[in-house]
């Protein structure tokens, strides 16, 4: 048993409380970590009890510029594209997929657990869109982003027709529905995480030079596959240099997790349909 502690000068009773609630809810699944019976406070913490993870979390074990062995990534892909899937499936969307959310069983990091739900949402539910530097964070944040500054710096017309800012230049927060696709997105940037020990690119911006060249191939790749009827291409000349080392089949999975248009991105399920092969180029998964 462990003991998951929240400091009572930074947590709510209620949000400590909700974070119980979900994690008790979630205990019928392997992959993700779930609460025992067990809540008290101190003058100092809210704390209660949960399946302990003695080895750490993803984070620790991914050797930068290096990522993990193919055969452990692809494990932790198909552990917690399955834990996701059972999140949706009970309407919840985790929203802070990450390797420090993924806490390892064993040594081996052959079985893992997806926790901390500190930022899960009812799917459907409309929250203000918040927007953080970061390849985690997803391309309509970025949108939302705008229209808050757009919004926030109009001009209106008073009684006496003259012009000024809007609400006094305050910054109107845009609200959002919770979708699972954002969970999509974050496994995909999990996934090259632990392929490849670095990240994709610094943040998901327009005018971030790495995730440019990724839009450029995307947009290439998806009116090609149009063309030919075909979502594998013939050739991939034109990819992002970022995505050179993968192959194929592990290139289209992160596209479609990776899309960036949130309606027709791919779901978490959709990753056992690529495990088995090989997702690196001139290796095996036979480790």
């Amino acid at each position: 048993m462990a003991l998951k502690f929240f400091l009572r000068d930074d947590t709510s009773l209620l949000s400590f409380l909700r974070e119980y609630n979900l994690s008790l809810a979630f205990c019928t699944h392997p992959s993700l970590t779930s609460a025992f019976g067990i809540a008290f406070s101190t003058p100092t913490h809210y704390v209660f009890a949960q399946q302990p993870c003695l080895y750490g979390d993803l984070y620790d074990v991914i050797v930068p510029e290096v990522g993990l062995e193919e055969s452990r990534a692809q494990g932790v892909a198909s552990q917690i594209s399955g834990a996701l899937s059972h999140l949706h499936s009970l309407g919840f969307v985790h929203r802070d997929v990450k390797p420090e959310n993924i806490f390892l069983c064993d040594r081996e990091c052959r079985w893992v657990k997806l926790g901390d739900f500190g930022m899960v949402k009812a799917a459907g539910t409309r929250v203000p869109c918040v927007w953080y530097s970061s390849p985690y964070c997803t391309p309509e944040a970025e949108i939302a982003r705008k229209s808050e500054e757009t919004d926030s710096g109009h001009l209106e017309v008073d009684n006496n027709g003259n012009k000024q800012r809007g609400n006094s230049g305050k910054t109107q927060r845009v609200l959002v529905s919770v979708d699972p696709s954002t969970d999509s997105w974050a496994l995909g940037i999990l996934i090259y995480a632990m392929l490849m020990g670095s990240l994709p690119w610094s943040e998901t911006v327009s005018d971030n030079t790495a995730y440019k060249s990724y839009l450029q191939w995307t947009n290439w790749q998806g009116s090609a596959s149009q063309q030919r009827g075909s979502d594998l291409p013939e050739n991939f000349h034109r990819m992002a240099p970022q995505f050179a080392a993968f192959t194929p089949l592990a290139a289209c999975l992160l596209r479609s997790l990776l899309h960036p248009q949130s309606r027709v991105r791919g779901r978490p399920d959709e990753v056992e349909r690529y495990l088995g092969g090989a997702w690196l180029l001139d290796k095996d998964i036979s480790g």
